[in-house]
């Protein structure tokens, strides 16, 4: 198996978080901050959607290669990698586009839990089930 959908899902994944990194230094310049978030509140919300990503997409594509590689269940993982995708630039939005709860933020980590939630449970099913 040679994980495509693995590979499209961190392709685009990876291009969201270039995007991301893209928008920490465009506050970082706008606002002359070298390090920290000098609390500013723009600063703030950028540096927290690029963590916020940093923290949930790895492990979520970690997963979805794990699932592509012991399984054949293409149309399962694709719709787990489309709601990563979602979940993650809602969220991001969201976060950096309104303060306090948005439905983007709503929205996107209940998408990237699904995703999460979904991946896990598969990934030890099909472990499980090839050793009973």
């Amino acid at each position: 198996m040679n994980l495509q959908i693995t590979g499209l899902y961190a392709g685009l994944l990876g291009l969201f978080f270039l995007f991301l990194s893209f928008q920490v230094v465009k506050a970082r310049r706008r606002n002359a901050i070298s390090l920290g978030d000098g609390n500013i509140d723009d600063l703030q919300k950028a540096i927290r959607a690029h963590a916020n990503f940093a923290e949930y997409a790895p492990l979520c594509l970690i997963l979805l290669a794990i699932g592509e590689l012991t399984s054949f269940a293409d149309v399962f993982l694709h719709i787990c990698g489309a709601l990563l995708l979602y979940g993650r630039i809602a969220h991001a939005f969201g976060l950096i586009t309104k303060s306090g709860p948005s439905w983007g933020r709503v929205s996107g980590m209940l998408a990237t839990f699904a995703s999460l939630l979904a991946l896990s449970v598969w990934n030890i099913f099909v472990v499980v089930s090839k050793t009973l």
